[in-house]
């Protein structure tokens, strides 16, 4: 019954543990709002420091909290970032100190950018400086496998959101002790629509003694702008932001004094809540670009000004698939409006609606006069959302129109083909596997145009469409649900609206670099910035001529000159050498990301070259990257043990299953690319009047059904013989009859037995009880505790869920949905979720459990259903054929109250045919009976 109650830490691997990020304690809060305005560029993080109140045991099956108030004052709060020649180096620094007189948890919070690698955390406690260690990830594993076999925990210390990515860790300190955090990361700012921005996210919470927000900008260019202002602040307190700005170096400092940081006179609430956002561009003098060189190493920054625009041929293909219903496809219409009111006239376009067929406006591009692109925005105005996903045909429709265009010469000589695809699904219709519809792809191109994927949604395969662009010269992009999705779809097509070279090599003599980063870029558009750098081979600098070629709108583009080194200390005379390797690790940061980038793409042999080559480097200049993670070995605790945490970068991938709320599974990188490349851990649940979910990844598909039955019946849902694992649900129905007439019934109560491990729980809306070690133990929804057993593991987050982990098995999450008490209809009721499901025997069965294996069966001739967003189908399945609708269900584990729509094959009466036998058959005598 050891172990840590309240934040149970929980590890994030390449796989790890990031399911259910939304199911988090409630002290591990994310930081924004899912609904947040439009994401900005550059770089973003955010700090917090936060206590909980302790919550003691008073005895062995009651856990309650304290009623003495947590006393935890945070310090200071300090952020220091120094950005120089782009490369930001930030430095995030809290203490916090425990006031109570027993010891008590304390957490540390940030988000940092995505694009940035942690280079270091430490903390400092009593004295004593704890610092990580960048292991490679297997070795990393191991480390905390060890620690877990012995009894300890790891730590939480990543999840995910648009930009930015958490980092979250809790520590237990001393009564009257403090703790000092400090995050350092890295990264290279890019430059979006003419600028590089700085976002830091601060909530502090609480007033603290020393906040302070310092940023140092040195660019050698020279700055052009620097703009400064935070979110939080209102007109009269503008002045509290300070902005010095010189020719070549910017400082901004925000310092509020405890009481200009209250929101009141004589309150304790600070205004500290929201964006502290700095935005700045530097001089572009010269055509050549910006040319550095320090310490044997070299970037070259190339955004030439005054360029004119390259037409582009731009294809629009769009999803207009039933999972594309409600407010998506209304967001399509609205972002595909904006952007053709805005299109260059010089430019050339087409729209291509699909869902499991094709549909072009016209059968050829056309200019984009002000006739073409009225007519166009009508077009748009009228789609609507119906049937399957067939992505291959067309992409491939799209491909087809812009090469007969080229080969009838209807298009300017010296303009850029593009297309753009938008869509929120997995292929399922027509060619659906995506490693054969990037083979397709990438064949159709044939290098010839450019490719762009806009992912919308959780549910959309982002690893394809990521894959699938960089095959063709593009990019993917995700983009988020919520109230700005039409501004992320418009500030996309803004970035890529307006190419000015395209085919662009940036030369260097081959026997004075080596190392050389990427120096071949298929566009350059407007506002950005092509970066390349590379390793001397010896510091004779007086020969370093540079070549930049490219084609432009008219004529070829050719620029050609003289490197020379940068004189630091005349450059800026007053100032210590700000970070003197600050190049190599630029050069590093650079080299990681785009070997990141070839793991995915090209030959097995290239990807296993390029994945080993990242992982050296990310050690050598101590980088969390997706092949790394960081190991901090924590202070010992009352109880003597210690605890290591892990510190995990996630792929792109695993955020979104993490955001989705799946449990990510660990894939090491290798060489090859399977048909499991791009499946997700699937996932079985019941929830809600009740609604049976099975998702079935490899298909990119899920099946659903309900089941009826009187309130009292008990049903099986998993029984393994081998293992002895046995779950049953006992349902319940409405208060009373409601107006409809039609009385709802829920589980309410289930039992969860392992006869092997000895294990016995009943979860009902009322409590949890297990039997452990010869006795009941009861907890309490009321409460958010942890209870540590040798065969499971029960962690409850109050008011809202239970996760059960059996030792060296499958896990469960018991949702509890809680009705308004006065309802006249609804009672309380929960919801049962399957993770790692394969851990089970082959020989598993029950409602639920007879899917954990898969299921065979094929869906045939769509066709409208009675309600026109819910196509019907044929399914065969199991020598039967079924009428199937196209239909939704509610998975509430990102939000209990409200939950996500699921698109799924919904089979009528109760599951038949689906399941084995008669939902009758599954009936038992009792919660923990097998009959």
């Amino acid at each position: 019954m050891s172990g840590l109650l309240g934040v149970r830490p929980l590890l994030l691997w390449g796989c790890a543990c990031l399911w259910l990020p939304s199911l988090a304690r409630g002290a591990l809060v994310v930081s924004g709002n899912h609904e947040a305005p439009q994401e900005t560029t550059g770089t973003a993080r955010s700090l917090q420091v936060l206590g909980r109140k302790t919550i003691h045991r008073q005895s062995p099956h009651v856990t309650k909290r304290s009623t003495n108030e947590a006393k935890v004052e945070v310090y200071s709060v300090k952020v220091d970032c120094r950005v120089t020649s782009r490369f930001a180096h930030t430095v995030m620094t809290s203490q916090a100190l425990n006031k109570a007189n027993s010891s008590q948890e304390i957490f540390f919070e940030v988000d940092l950018p995505k694009t940035a690698f942690i280079t270091n955390f430490s903390m400092e406690i009593d004295g004593h400086v704890y610092v990580g260690q960048v292991k490679e990830k297997e070795k990393a594993k191991k480390v905390y496998e060890k620690a877990v076999s012995s009894g300890q925990t790891a730590g939480l210390v990543k999840a995910s959101g648009r930009k930015m990515e958490k980092f979250s860790v809790s520590v237990n300190i001393a009564a009257k002790k403090s703790v000092t955090f400090i995050l350092t990361y890295e990264e290279l700012l890019q430059r979006k629509l003419g600028q590089y921005e700085i976002s830091t996210r601060v909530k502090p919470k609480s007033l603290v003694h020393e906040f302070e927000i310092v940023t140092n900008i040195y660019e050698p260019q020279g700055i052009a702008f620097v703009d400064a202002h935070a979110t939080f602040l209102s007109n009269d307190l503008l002045p509290l932001v300070e902005k010095t700005v010189t020719d070549k170096k910017a400082h901004i400092s925000f310092s509020p004094t405890m009481e200009q940081q209250r929101k009141c006179p004589g309150c304790d609430g600070t205004f500290i809540d929201g964006d502290f956002i700095i935005k700045y561009d530097i001089n572009r003098a010269k055509s050549l670009g910006d040319i550095q060189i320090v310490n044997g190493y070299f970037v070259h920054f190339f955004a030439p000004p005054d360029l004119q625009r390259v037409p582009k041929n731009v294809v629009f293909v769009i999803d207009k698939s039933g999972s594309m219903s409600g407010r998506k496809i209304v967001q399509t219409r609205e972002a595909l409006m904006a952007i053709l009111k805005d299109i260059n006239e010089e430019d050339h376009f087409a729209l291509i609606q699909f869902d499991d067929k094709i549909e072009s406006w016209r059968d050829s591009l056309s200019k984009a006069t002000k006739e073409n692109v009225a007519e166009a925005m009508i077009y748009v105005s009228q789609i609507r959302d119906l049937g399957g996903t067939n992505i291959n045909d067309a992409v491939l429709r799209g491909v087809e129109m812009l090469i007969k265009e080229r080969q009838e010469n209807r298009l300017p000589l010296r303009s850029i083909d593009m297309i753009i695809l938008l869509t929120d699904g997995m292929p399922n219709y027509g060619v659906s596997n995506p490693r054969m519809i990037q083979e397709n792809v990438h064949s159709a191109i044939g290098g010839n145009m450019s490719l762009f994927c806009l992912g919308f949604g959780n549910d959309v395969d982002y690893s394809f469409l990521d894959v699938m662009s960089r095959q063709n010269k593009g990019l993917a992009r995700r983009i988020f649900e919520g109230s700005d999705a039409t501004l992320q779809l418009k500030g996309f097509y803004d970035e890529v609206s307006s190419p000015l070279l395209s085919e662009v090599d940036l030369r260097y003599p081959d026997n004075a670099v080596d190392f050389l980063t990427t120096n071949h870029f298929s566009q350059l558009f407007n506002g950005s910035e092509i970066v390349v750098a590379g390793r001397l081979t010896d510091n004779n600098l007086d020969n370093f001529p540079v070549e930049v070629v490219g084609q432009g709108f008219e004529d070829n583009f050719m620029v050609q000159g003289q490197a020379s080194a940068v004189n630091w200390d005349v450059l800026y005379p007053d100032e210590e050498y700000i970070f003197g390797d600050y190049i190599e690790r630029l050069w590093a940061y650079l080299t990681i990301q785009q070997l990141l980038e070839k793991s995915k793409i090209g030959s097995p042999e290239e990807k296993v070259n390029a994945t080993a080559k990242a992982l050296d480097m990310s050690l050598q200049y101590n980088f969390v990257t997706p092949l790394t993670s960081m190991v901090v070995t924590k202070p010992e605790t009352e109880e003597g043990t210690e605890r290591p945490l892990i510190a995990d970068k996630l792929t792109e991938e695993q955020r979104q299953q993490a955001e989705r709320g799946i449990h990510v599974a660990h894939q090491s990188p290798g060489p090859t690319l399977n048909k499991h490349s791009y499946q997700s851990p699937p996932t079985y649940f019941v929830d809600g009047d009740p609604h049976f979910m099975i998702e079935l990844p490899d298909r990119n598909d899920a099946l659903c059904f309900n089941i009826n039955a009187k309130p009292g019946i008990i049903f099986t849902l998993v029984k393994d013989p081998e293992s002895g694992i046995l779950v049953n649900g006992q349902i319940i129905g409405d208060k009373k009859i409601p107006p409809n007439g039609k009385i709802n019934t829920y589980f309410w109560r289930f039992g969860i037995v392992h006869q092997t491990l000895g294990v016995r729980l009943e979860v009902s809306t009322h409590d949890i009880s297990v039997f452990q070690d010869g006795k009941w133990v009861k907890l309490l929804w009321s409460d958010t505790a942890s209870l540590k057993g040798p065969n499971v593991d029960l962690f409850v987050t109050k008011g809202r869920s239970l996760m059960v982990t059996l030792k060296d098995s499958v896990k469960f999450v018991i949702l509890l949905h809680k009705v308004w008490e006065k309802h006249p209809y609804h009672p309380d009721y929960l919801g049962f979720y399957t993770l790692d499901s394969h851990l089970l025997s082959h020989s598993v069965h029950g409602l639920l459990g007879q899917f954990y294996h898969g299921i065979e069966y094929e869906v045939t001739d769509l066709r409208p259903g009675e309600v026109p967003e819910k196509p019907d189908a044929t399914m065969y399945v199991k020598g039967q054929e079924l009428n199937v609708t196209r239909g939704w269900q509610r998975d509430f584990r990102r939000d209990v109250k409200n939950g996500e729509n699921v698109p799924c094959w919904f089979i009528h009466s109760n599951g038949t045919g689906l399941i084995d036998g008669d939902a009758r058959d599954y009936i038992v005598s009792g919660l923990f009976k097998t009959v």
